[in-house]
């Protein structure tokens, strides 16, 4: 089936209270900035619809929780950068130590400890934006490779399902990008397109294995995220309910949130610690096929300016540490 091991990777992530603590706390905090905002948002519409009759009332509360939606995801937006940097990233940095069997540094905190890392690897945050988002561009170049060995097979109504195949692949280029990230910390480059460069080529070479857990993942994710959901429904709608006036959009909405805020907090880093095991497990002992450099470097722009950041910055040379055990 799988090549991960669930109690090992949930071991891991229980190392890393810290981080789990922080990510509970940051992405708790956006799930109840939405709902607050999107909720008084709400309730001004409703004040404003007392102007009218109970359809411009209806009317007014959508509108208003609608912009108090939009507010906060707006916001949030602008954060990304930070939240990749110090949140993703910096756990990342701390399960690359546990996995390769190394202790945190005594009398420093985990956060701190990873932050420090982070700040070496890539410099900063929006390095590290631009890197990760032309990642997934390169990985997206790879699923679609998949999908067009699927369309040459003989079998009757591939070519609809190859498209449902691409749609579900790209879904788990989500748990695979911040695995290349973490090929920069493992190996200890300060030039995190180089080892960007390496960590996709040893990808590509090995994509059915990583593809085939990816797959496993993303199944296994957005089933436990579904579940969330329809646990959250009941009290999103009690939740609604204290609203002035009602608003019968807002227990599906307000559950969603809540939903992908325990998907983003605990589900996602079980599933990219799973990844990253698996990951470093397959390219044990290999080195990147130049056949495949040459493919991604033909079909992928995102790949060719990681290439042409890669000469262009200033670093030492990667250092591959111990082996992988």
């Amino acid at each position: 089936m799988w090549d991960f091991s669930i109690s090992r990777s949930l071991g891991l992530m229980g190392r890393t209270m810290p981080f789990i603590a922080l990510r509970v706390a940051v992405y708790f905090g956006m799930a109840v900035a939405y709902v607050a905002v999107t909720g008084t948002g709400a309730g001004i519409g409703w004040g404003i619809g007392a102007f009218g009759d109970d359809g411009f009332r209806s009317g007014a509360m959508f509108w208003g929780g609608a912009v108090g939606f939009g507010l906060t995801a707006g916001v949030l937006y602008l954060l990304r950068e930070y939240i990749l940097y110090v949140v993703k990233a910096g756990h990342i940095a701390v399960l690359v130590e546990l996995l390769d069997g190394r202790d945190m540094p005594v009398g420093k905190s985990q956060v701190a400890h990873a932050a420090a890392v982070v700040k070496l690897r890539f410099g900063e945050a929006s390095v590290l934006f631009v890197l990760d988002q032309l990642v997934k561009g390169v990985l997206r170049v790879v699923t679609g490779l998949v999908r067009g060995i699927a369309s040459f097979l003989p079998i009757p109504g591939i070519q609809s399902l190859s498209g449902i195949l691409h749609a579900f692949l790209n879904m788990s280029v989500g748990f695979i990008d911040e695995v290349i990230l973490a090929y920069a910390i493992r190996t200890g480059s300060t030039n995190p397109w180089q080892s960007a460069r390496t960590a996709l080529v040893l990808y590509g070479q090995n994509y059915k294995p990583m593809l085939k857990n990816a797959a496993w993942l993303t199944i296994i994710v957005y089933g436990l995220s579904f579940l969330v959901f329809l646990l959250m429904l009941a009290p999103a709608a009690a939740l609604v309910w204290l609203l002035p006036g009602g608003w019968s959009a807002g227990g599906f909405v307000f559950a969603l949130i809540f939903a992908w805020a325990v998907k983003a907090a605990l589900i996602e880093p079980f599933a990219i610690t799973c990844m990253m095991d698996v990951y470093f497990r397959t390219i044990e002992g290999q080195a990147p096929n130049p056949e495949w450099d040459a493919r991604l470097s033909s079909l992928s722009k995102q790949f060719n300016t990681i290439k042409d950041k890669a000469a262009h910055r200033q670093g030492a040379p990667e250092a591959p540490r111990e082996s992988y055990a």
